[in-house]
């Protein structure tokens, strides 16, 4: 099967322009994984709060979107236990599933899974529906993040919300606009369009 016949299959998202191989998609999950890996290590604190800036939730959310929502649940699912495992490749160096911001590796998994099932469905090839699929990725993480951080800490749910929440609206609104530019783009380079 040619990668041209790949790319115009409905239903497609940007991983399967890629020959299809077992070696394929291990190399996509790992490699996501990784990626993740890898952003969440760029890590800047926020003051009167437990829990980074990072670049992690973009890639969890590109790894969602670019992969699908099965290879993008199992990069993250990778990513998941390989840090609970002892990996220092969580936020900022940590590992470990105790952590104040673990909740929001958990929900980086659900997001993960449902932003790829719509890539699936065409939320990433055009500007307005991969920023509704970006605020939804978002919204999940911190749906599952935020209650856990509270949980964790013993903060109050609007404590956990003014330190796990708030000050990451500005930095998920500039991430979401990278994507909206950067799958779209990534479509159009391949003749595909909304």
């Amino acid at each position: 099967m040619s990668t041209a016949s790949v790319s115009f299959r409905p239903g497609a998202v940007l991983a399967d322009l890629l020959p299809a191989s077992r070696v394929r998609a291990i190399a996509l999950v790992v490699g996501g994984a990784a990626l993740t890996g890898i952003a969440a290590q760029i890590a800047v604190p926020v003051p009167g709060s437990p829990v980074p800036v990072t670049g992690q939730t973009f890639a969890a959310l590109l790894v969602g979107t670019a992969f699908g929502a099965s290879r993008g649940f199992l990069a993250l699912a990778l990513y998941a236990l390989v840090g609970m495992a002892g990996v220092p490749w969580f936020a900022g160096g940590t590992s470990g599933a105790g952590g104040a911001s673990f909740g929001y590796v958990l929900g980086m998994l659900l997001a993960a899974t449902v932003v790829g099932a719509l890539a699936r469905r065409g939320a990433d090839r055009s500007v307005a529906r991969t920023a509704g699929t970006m605020v939804l990725g978002s919204a999940l993480i911190y749906a599952v993040g935020v209650p856990y951080l509270a949980l964790s800490t013993g903060m109050s749910f609007g404590a956990a919300v003014a330190a796990g929440l708030t000050p990451f609206l500005l930095g998920d609104a500039l991430k979401a606009a990278l994507a909206m530019g950067v799958l779209p783009a990534a479509w159009k380079l391949v003749g595909r369009r909304g």
